[in-house]
C-alpha cells in the first residue's frame, strides 16, 4: 500500500467509507420505528456481518488516511485542490446513510419537535413527546440517557433542529437527512475557516486539511453522525477568522453564535481577546480593558438576542452541566473518581459520590488553569512551554481546547475535534499535531456503528495507539525512506517526492502571517521557528 499515488489513497479511502455507510444499513443507529422501510432491522446473523463491513471500511479508510498524510508531508499529495477532491470521495458514501457510531441526532430532532409543541426543552426530556405528537419517532429513537435529560444545548442550535423538524413534518427519515445537511454546511466552513487561518499564519493549507477536514473521525461523527459539535467548530472557526483580520466585534458575535450551540466554544473569547491585546496599540491597560470588555460584551448581548429571538428561554443558564451527570469511560476524571469513590466506600463507608464529584470538580479546576496559562504564555514576558517567545493565540487555543477535553468530566470521542481544528490549522505537523492524528484514529473504534461502546473498541483504540506511535517515532528517526519535514504550499508544487536523506534549510523561511512588526513567525508548533541541524 506504500507505493499507492494520493488518488490511489483516494479511492481507495472512499472504498473503505463506502463500505462503513454500507455496513451502517444494517448496524447502524437505526431508528425505533421507520415508516418508508428504508432503514430497519435485518436480524442477528446480517447486523454482525455489517458491523464486521463497517469495521473493516473503517479501517480501510483510516489506513488511508494515514498514508496520504505521509504524502502530504513529503510533498507529493498535490495542492488544497486534491485534497478538496479527496474530502468530496470519502465524506459523499455517507450522505445517506443512517446515523452512525450516534444516536444523539434522534435527540436533536425530538428537542426541536419539542420547541415547536411548546415543551420546555431545559426542563424535560424527549420523553414528553406524546405518540401523536410532531417528533414521536424520534423520541422514541433517542438514548436513554437523553430521553429524560434537559437539553445541554444553546438557543441557536435549538432553532435550527426546530426548522428541520417543520420541514420534514417530523418524518424519521427526511429529519434525520435534514440534520445531516446542516452537518455538511458545518464542514463545508470548516474547511473554508480552516484554509483562511493556515493562510493567515503561513501554514501548510494542504496539511491542515488533512487534519481538520479529511479526519475520519470528523468524517464519521460530523457527517456519519451529524453531532452539533461540528457547527460548534465550524461558527467557532470562523469567528477566529475574522478576528484575525482584526474584525474584533464581528468575530466575537460569531463566536458567540457557537457558543449558543454548545458553551465549550466560550473559551475561544478569551484568545480573541488577546488578539485584541496583541493587535492593537496604546497603554496597556487600555488595551487589556478593551480586550476583555469588546468580545464579553459583544457575547452577551448575541446571547441575549438569539434566547430571546428563538423563545427558548433562559434556560440553557442551567442545563450546561446535565452533560456531566453521564458517566463515560474516556473521561479520566469521572474514572478516577468513580475508583476513589468505590475505595472510600469499602474502607470508610463513606458516599462515593461526593468523592467522585470532587475529583471531577479538580479536573475542571486544573483545565482553568491550563488554559489560563495557555492566555499567559502568548504575552511577551511569560515563558511558554518551549521556547523563548509566545506561541500565536490561536495556537494556544488549540492547546486549551484539548486541555478542557481532556479534564472534562465527560469526553465523547468526538469531543477531540474541538482542539484539534484549531491545531490542525496552526500545527498541523508539529508534535501536538502529531499526537491529535494518532489519537483521532484511534478513538474511530471507540463507539461501534450502533454507537454503543463495546470493551472492544477500548482495545482496538489502544492498539491503534501503539501502532499510530510506533510509525510516528520511525518516521521521526529517519527508518522510512523520508522523513515527516513540514513544508510550505510552495515547497510541493512539483510534486516531487523527497527520499533518502533530507537537508533542512539551515534559516527559517519568512512565511506571510498576519502579525504586527516585529512580531516572529510562528513555527510548526505554533512557536517560532528556529534553525535545524543539516542532516
Amino acid at each position: 500500500m506504500g507505493t499507492l499515488s494520493a488518488a490511489g489513497y483516494r479511492r481507495l479511502g472512499a472504498v473503505g467509507s463506502l463500505a462503513a455507510a454500507a455496513g451502517g444499513l444494517a448496524a447502524g443507529r437505526l431508528p425505533a420505528r421507520d415508516p418508508w422501510g428504508l432503514w430497519v432491522p435485518h436480524g442477528s446473523t446480517t447486523t454482525v456481518a455489517a458491523a464486521v463491513l463497517a469495521y473493516l471500511g473503517l479501517t480501510l479508510l483510516v489506513v488511508c488516511w494515514w498514508q496520504y498524510g505521509r504524502l502530504v508531508a513529503r510533498g507529493a499529495a498535490g495542492g488544497v485542490r486534491d485534497a478538496l477532491v479527496t474530502l468530496v470521495w470519502w465524506a459523499a458514501p455517507l450522505v445517506l446513510a443512517p446515523p452512525l457510531h450516534s444516536a444523539d441526532v434522534y435527540s436533536y430532532i425530538a428537542q426541536g419537535a419539542m420547541v415547536v409543541e411548546g415543551h420546555d426543552v431545559y426542563t424535560s426530556g424527549p420523553s414528553v413527546i406524546g405518540p401523536d405528537e410532531l417528533g414521536a419517532d424520534a423520541a422514541a429513537s433517542s438514548g436513554a440517557q437523553w430521553m429524560n435529560s434537559p437539553a445541554p444545548y444553546g438557543p441557536v442550535f435549538l432553532v435550527l433542529a426546530k426548522w428541520v423538524a417543520l420541514a420534514t413534518d417530523g418524518r424519521i427519515v427526511p429529519a434525520v437527512l435534514g440534520m445531516r445537511l446542516v452537518a455538511l454546511a458545518a464542514l463545508a466552513l470548516i474547511v473554508w475557516a480552516t484554509l483562511r487561518i493556515a493562510r493567515e499564519r503561513g501554514a501548510d493549507r494542504t496539511g491542515a486539511l488533512w487534519l481538520g477536514a479529511l479526519n475520519p473521525l470528523l468524517l464519521i461523527h460530523v457527517v456519519g453522525g451529524m453531532h452539533n459539535d461540528g457547527l460548534m467548530i465550524a461558527l467557532m472557526l470562523t469567528g477566529l477568522v475574522f478576528a484575525l483580520r482584526g474584525r474584533w466585534i464581528l468575530g466575537s458575535a460569531v463566536v458567540a453564535l457557537a457558543m449558543m450551540v454548545k458553551s465549550p466554544a466560550a473559551v475561544a473569547l478569551l484568545f480573541v481577546g488577546i488578539l485584541v491585546v496583541r493587535r492593537t496599540s496604546g497603554p496597556l491597560p487600555r488595551r487589556l480593558a478593551k480586550a476583555f470588555a469588546v468580545p464579553a460584551l459583544v457575547a452577551g448581548a448575541v446571547a441575549v438576542a438569539a434566547t430571546l429571538l428563538s423563545g427558548t428561554g433562559f434556560g440553557w443558564l442551567h442545563t450546561q452541566s446535565v452533560a456531566g451527570t453521564i458517566h463515560t469511560a474516556l473521561s479520566a476524571t469521572s474514572d478516577i473518581g468513580l475508583g476513589l469513590g468505590e475505595l472510600t466506600h469499602s474502607v470508610l463507608g463513606w458516599d462515593p459520590e461526593p468523592v467522585k464529584r470532587a475529583v471531577q470538580t479538580l479536573g475542571l479546576a486544573l483545565a482553568l488553569a491550563v488554559i489560563g496559562y495557555a492566555a499567559l504564555a502568548t504575552f511577551r514576558g511569560v515563558r511558554p512551554w518551549r521556547g523563548d517567545r509566545p506561541p500565536h493565540p490561536v495556537h494556544a487555543l488549540g492547546v486549551a481546547l484539548v486541555a478542557l477535553v481532556v479534564l472534562s468530566p465527560m469526553v465523547q470521542p468526538w469531543y477531540l475535534l474541538w482542539g484539534t481544528a484549531v491545531v490542525s490549522a496552526t500545527a498541523w505537523n508539529g508534535r501536538l499535531g502529531r499526537a491529535l492524528s494518532v489519537l483521532t484514529a484511534a478513538l474511530v473504534y471507540e463507539t461501534h456503528p450502533t454507537g454503543s461502546t463495546p470493551g472492544y473498541g477500548f482495545f482496538l483504540a489502544g492498539v491503534v495507539c501503539v501502532l499510530g506511535t510506533v510509525l510516528l517515532l520511525r518516521e521521526r528517526r529517519g527508518a522510512w525512506p523520508w522523513e515527516w519535514v513540514p513544508q510550505a504550499d510552495g515547497a510541493r508544487r512539483s510534486g516531487v517526492p523527497v527520499s533518502g536523506t533530507v537537508r533542512r534549510p539551515s534559516a527559517p523561511l519568512a512565511l506571510p502571517s498576519m502579525r504586527t512588526p516585529g512580531e516572529p513567525v510562528g513555527g510548526p508548533d505554533g512557536e517560532p521557528q528556529r534553525p535545524a541541524p543539516v542532516r
